[in-house]
């Protein structure tokens, strides 16, 4: 960042690797030295739980209320009833969902964001405001506020010109816009966080707040996290980590951090826990075997972010107990599986506890020895008797208890 900033805030979060790209940095460094103000964040329900890889947002917006700022959530309601946008060149539209889809997936994503901010949040559905449009109303109101060599200069629409960009696609922004100048004008909104991908979107928000208002607004973005492999965070075994503990469970969502990369331990500090700068400095600085102790603090700060203290000691204590040889806890993930007869090949029986997104890949883990079933290591022509209370080992830390119905 070329300006040299002087708001708290701005500067923890750029010291912490949150801070991407601002629209007017120089502009909000000011208007936040100047008082309180008030920014939001948006996701749309395409599913009942945001995951790991939505974190560094929440996290931005975290921060944004601990240093005295007003945060307000946004579910997209409205989006999710069209259907959503991909971010990815050759994805697909994802389809509409029904309104009784849209609710379900609005409840758990208000749930994951008020819990990892320090205290609830106002929450808004853009359905509320956009449900009274009429196709001709809104292009009155708004459709001579775009061009379309604007729009066409935006990144997320180059990347979908050569695979077919639907009328849908290429209005999502104007929505997206008018959000923005909604709540600046009735929660005298100024700033919009969001991640690196939405930032042509949220662009087009502060230019129709300029033109409708004649008012300044801001957006602020954190980079796409990706972890030392190149990948982005918050994936293991091909499965998302969730935030709502009926996704992932708090001792799932500890062993996730517990596993990350020795060179990914200083990044993952500083962005995914509240740990003081210099102390995560003493801690980045652990070398060999000292460096997983700062892994169980990354995971149990993690964690306790995201599940509250107590879950997180049960997580780690889980943990503690199955790797010390200590027995069983509670807090490792369970599964029901019925339907089982006597005797079932291995395959077939960790098939039904979805600890494989696919079969190839749990076929792969048992060729190379990577699986054991009460501490014993499986091969592809084992069989197994299904007994309740199994305990089934992938890998060196990812363990999982079955409970026979």
């Amino acid at each position: 960042m070329s300006h040299e900033i002087k708001n708290e805030f701005l500067r923890e979060m750029d010291a912490r690797g949150l801070l991407y790209q601002c629209s007017n940095l120089a502009g909000l460094d000011a208007a936040m030295n100047a008082g309180s103000i008030t920014a939001y964040w948006g996701t749309d329900p395409t599913g009942d739980s945001l995951h790991v890889g939505h974190l560094a947002s929440l996290m931005l917006l975290r921060w944004f209320q601990k240093f005295g700022h007003k945060p307000i959530g946004l579910v997209g309601g409205a989006t999710g009833r069209v259907g959503d946008v991909p971010t990815k060149s050759n994805d697909v539209v994802r389809p509409a969902l029904t309104d009784a889809e849209v609710e379900q997936n609005l409840a758990g994503l208000r749930r994951s964001i008020n819990k990892i901010l320090p205290t609830e949040i106002l929450m808004v559905d853009n359905y509320e405001w956009h449900k009274g449009y009429g196709h001709l109303e809104f292009l009155r109101e708004y459709g001579r506020q775009f061009t379309i060599a604007h729009m066409l200069s935006m990144e997320s629409v180059r990347r979908r010109m050569e695979h077919g960009l639907t009328f849908q696609e290429f209005n999502y922004m104007t929505i997206q816009a008018v959000d923005f100048l909604h709540l600046y004008k009735e929660h005298n909104c100024v700033l919009q966080l969001c991640g690196a991908d939405q930032w042509g979107n949220c662009i087009m928000g502060i230019e129709l707040i300029r033109k409708k208002l004649g008012k300044e607004a801001f957006v602020l973005s954190t980079s796409l996290i990706t972890d030392s492999a190149g990948e982005k965070i918050g994936k293991t075994g091909g499965n998302a980590v969730w935030l709502n503990e009926d996704r992932t469970s708090p001792y799932e969502y500890y062993q996730y951090f517990r596993n990350v990369a020795d060179v990914d331990v200083d990044k993952f500090l500083k962005i995914y826990t509240e740990i003081p700068l210099d102390e995560i400095a003493k801690l980045s600085a652990l070398k060999g075997q000292e460096i997983n102790e700062a892994k169980k603090i990354l995971a149990f700060e993690a964690t306790k972010i995201a599940h509250g203290t107590d879950a997180a000691r049960a997580a780690c204590d889980a943990a503690n107990a199955l790797f010390s040889g200590g027995g069983q806890s509670a807090a490792i993930p369970t599964i029901e599986v019925s339907g089982i007869s006597d005797q079932v090949s291995v395959l077939d029986f960790i098939m039904m506890t979805d600890l494989f997104p696919s079969k190839s890949e749990a076929r792969r883990t048992i060729e190379q020895g990577g699986l054991k079933i009460d501490d014993v290591v499986m091969n592809m022509d084992s069989v197994i008797t299904p007994t309740d209370g199994m305990m089934v080992q992938k890998g060196k830390k990812t363990f999982l208890k079955v409970v026979i119905k």
